[in-house]
């Protein structure tokens, strides 16, 4: 599924995107489901275990930023944790044996959709060793105005930044700390159909949709079987091994990589939007305002 160019980019720049992963019907298909939910999230005045809502939303004008675990809830996303084309890039990767973790479909619709700021997969789940990825599939076309996820390039050789805000886990990094040079991002364009895949510890964010056109990525979150989670698989051993989406289960691998652990934990649970609550400075109110 990936040429050597392509293996060499994604281990340079800690990111690629592969175009063509999925046909125009199986995009269909899914942009269908997907306005199905939203329009089910109408009358709603809070988030639930599946939708995650924008805090412009109103039970009379539903605006959904996130669906939760969209695996489990309907088998038009269930049915892409093992398909061949997206589980065929990660084994040219890291080889035959690859474990699913988890799933969440981001929205930025049109001319609202929030923005995501700088953070590390990694800052939330660190593991024995850093063959992780996420791998986000484009149900739309992504272009600079509609918010495409972006990423430092080379940073997932770099440090594990402090995504903590006076000592509490807040799921991002303070830009007033200049850790790092956010005008080297590049943006993950492709057409719908496509996917990105970005490694666990790059730096990645996505400013807001200023423009007409959704922008919606569903991201599904993979590790080589021999990455096991530090903090441990609250549903014991049997489930944990349930996840394997290709191959055989691994013992534990361990690698050198620097560790931060999300804890004491955020004081907004429930997503990433609501953990970033917690940040003191956000780098896309500061871009906005300048």
């Amino acid at each position: 599924m990936l040429t050597q160019a392509q293996i060499d980019e994604y281990n340079e720049v800690g990111a690629i995107v592969v175009p063509n992963v999925l046909t125009a019907d199986e995009v269909r298909t899914l942009s269908n489901v997907t306005d199905d939910f939203v329009a089910r999230a109408r009358g709603l005045t809070g988030h639930t275990d599946i939708y995650d809502l924008e805090d412009s939303h109103a039970p009379d004008n539903p605006r959904v930023r996130r669906i939760k675990a969209p695996h489990l809830h309907h088998p038009a996303y269930a049915a892409l944790v093992r398909h061949p084309k997206i589980i065929g890039v990660l084994q040219a990767l890291w080889g035959p044996d690859i474990r699913f973790d988890t799933a969440k479909l981001n929205m930025k619709c049109a001319g609202f959709g929030a923005p995501v700021e700088w953070h590390q997969d990694w800052a939330f789940y660190p593991h024995t060793n850093d063959n992780l990825a996420a791998v986000g599939v484009m149900f739309d076309d992504m272009a600079m105005e509609n918010g495409p996820l972006m990423i430092l390039p080379g940073s997932h050789r770099g440090p594990t930044f402090d995504h903590h805000a006076d000592g509490v886990f807040c799921g991002a990094m303070d830009p007033s700390n200049r850790d790092v040079d956010y005008a080297r991002a590049i943006p993950l364009l492709g057409k719908a159909g496509s996917i990105t895949v970005h490694h666990v510890r790059a730096v990645h964010g996505s400013a807001p949709n200023v423009s007409d056109r959704d922008r919606r990525l569903l991201l599904f979150q993979y590790r080589a079987a021999d990455a096991w989670p530090l903090l441990g698989f609250p549903g014991g051993i049997a489930a944990f091994n349930a996840l394997m989406a290709a191959g055989e289960p691994r013992e534990p691998r361990m690698a050198p990589a620097p560790v931060r652990l999300p804890l004491p934990p955020a004081a907004k649970q429930g997503s990433l939007y609501e953990n970033q609550k917690g940040m003191k400075n956000r780098y896309f109110d500061l871009a906005a305002a300048q």
